[in-house]
């Protein structure tokens, strides 16, 4: 009899604990449902020019602030590096390029959709030099008087290759090949610039314009070079495309394309 009564006893109380769990388990869960929705945050990696970074962070705080759920990491450099980087299976979700041809080989490749991309914006070339230079240099010709010059490594940094190009095109470059101090992005180019390490520099308009420390002595001419386009495209095997494709359409909308132009980029869209 106490044997039976200890059994009754037991499963009464298992079955109220149970009963217990499943109503604690109703009550919250909506509220689970709510937190699951707002604590899980998703991040995304976007692989960009160096000379986005300016723009891209500002674009970055207002997105998050509307997407709380998703958060931006920014992987900046020089976009064939960067592309080198996707192609070798680094974890990206979004590519934005300072280089239709670097984008183009990644398409090729079959890891960008080609219909999925877009022309976003534009750039301009200019030589830059200290802002305290007593050097007169104030054209591309000029560059000749200089001891050392830096531009980006023209198999990597777009920049770099249309600065190369253009001075080819003004028949300059046999002349000063040897001065050439190459730079890793086109970030470090303006640094060289900044700190006097070289005379001059040949950047992208947009690097000029947040530094106080350089000046615009010369803007190459449109047909010495390349257009310069700035691509932009989700990677085929992005573990989140749905966020990295919600990023993509913010960076088009008119508040992005407002702070792109702020910075000095041509809108293309």
């Amino acid at each position: 009899m106490k044997k039976q009564f200890l059994f009754i006893l037991t499963v009464m109380l298992l079955l109220l604990a149970m009963a217990g769990c499943s109503s604690n388990e109703q009550t919250k869960k909506p509220d689970e449902q709510k937190q699951e929705v707002y604590e899980k945050t998703v991040e995304v990696t976007i692989s960009a020019a160096a000379s986005l970074q300016d723009a891209l962070n500002e674009i970055k705080a207002n997105f998050e602030k509307e997407h709380t759920n998703v958060k931006v990491n920014f992987n900046f450099g020089a976009s064939g590096a960067l592309q080198q980087q996707i192609s070798q299976g680094a974890p990206v979700d979004l590519f934005f390029s300072a280089a239709v041809d670097k984008f183009d080989k990644l398409v090729q490749d079959g890891l960008i959709d080609k219909s999925s991309g877009i022309d976003l914006v534009g750039n301009e070339l200019v030589l830059v030099v200290p802002i305290d230079s007593k050097k007169e240099i104030k054209t591309f010709g000029d560059l000749t008087k200089t001891d050392k010059i830096s531009i980006g490594t023209p198999e990597a940094v777009p920049a770099g290759q249309y600065a190369k190009a253009t001075l080819e095109k003004l028949h300059v470059w046999t002349a000063i090949d040897g001065k050439v101090v190459y730079a890793k992005d086109v970030r470090q180019v303006l640094t060289y610039v900044e700190t006097n390490n070289v005379d001059a520099g040949i950047v992208y308009k947009t690097d000029a314009l947040i530094s106080k420390k350089v000046k615009i002595a010369a803007t190459a001419d449109e047909s010495s070079h390349a257009p310069i386009i700035y691509p932009l495209g989700v990677i085929k095997n992005s573990i989140h495309p749905k966020e990295a494709q919600l990023f993509c359409d913010y960076l088009q909308n008119d508040y992005s394309m407002k702070i792109f132009e702020k910075f000095g980029f041509k809108g293309l869209k």
